[in-house]
């Protein structure tokens, strides 16, 4: 059984954690083709969006048992490149130039967190909960901490990375870790609705409105960022696409990206 599974429709790629036996946790392999999957979603022709989702009870438990008995015999070069291929996955979603949804319908825990904290939409199930369990097994959350102190913020960060305890769904939305909170059987249709949504917008604006947020979180509002965000605005109105946006908004009709 694929530990992966990979499907297109209506232009949205979904990716779906197949390890329902093993709640999703990831090993190296499972990093690799994570990686490879997304790399491939960012430049397929005609996807619109990426779906990442999960088979099972849980959403991902993080790091697989066996794949941590076998680190634990790494040498310090080894344990280096293990956490740079994690690390070049978590870049491979969040860097994706397509709008990435989460759909977490159960655990989140240690990188399972990382996962969710690169997407740029999270929905998740009411009874799914989530942890930043590193530290009880003397570890930290390092690779994906920038992710998630971008996604939560520093201070709910440093809390739950230094305690390791469970937090449910609403807190998890509390913080910005998930957008939208729903009863299990309503991912679906928040999935289905944030689809309809980016279906309707420009794709290159999407993948230049990413970046655009990449670049500006947390930088200082000095002279170089306003003329780069200057700079970014007047390409976007000479783009093809941009004219096109105004021309149909103009014209009150749907833009060549609808139409097809």
């Amino acid at each position: 059984m694929s530990a992966l599974l990979v499907t297109t429709h209506d232009g949205v790629r979904t990716i779906t954690l197949n390890r329902a036996e093993r709640h999703n946790a990831f090993d190296d392999a499972l990093i690799a083709e994570l990686a490879a999957a997304f790399r491939d979603a960012a430049t397929a022709p005609g996807i619109r969006a990426v779906v990442l989702d999960s088979t099972g009870k849980s959403f991902s438990a993080g790091a697989d048992l066996e794949w941590m008995k076998r680190m634990a015999g790494y040498s310090h070069e080894e344990n280096l490149a293990d956490a740079q291929a994690l690390s070049d996955m978590l870049e491979a979603i969040d860097a994706c130039p397509r709008p990435v949804i989460g759909v977490v319908q159960g655990a989140a825990y240690g990188g399972g967190v990382g996962l969710v904290a690169c997407c740029d939409l999270a929905v998740a199930a009411e009874g799914a909960t989530f942890c930043l369990s590193e530290v009880k097994l003397g570890i930290i959350p390092a690779v994906i901490s920038p992710y998630v102190v971008r996604a939560m913020g520093g201070r709910a960060a440093r809390r739950y990375a230094v305690t390791a305890e469970l937090f449910d769904a609403a807190e998890a939305k509390a913080t910005g870790l998930v957008h939208e909170v729903v009863p299990a059987e309503h991912l679906a249709e928040v999935r289905d609705k944030w689809l309809a949504r980016v279906k309707g917008n420009g794709p290159q604006a999407m993948s230049a409105a990413k970046g655009l947020i990449r670049r500006a979180a947390d930088q200082p509002l000095d002279e170089s960022l306003r003329a780069w965000t200057a700079g970014q605005i007047a390409e976007r109105r000479a783009s093809d696409e941009g004219k096109e946006g105004i021309r149909a908004f103009l014209e009150k009709r749907k833009p060549a990206w609808i139409e097809g």
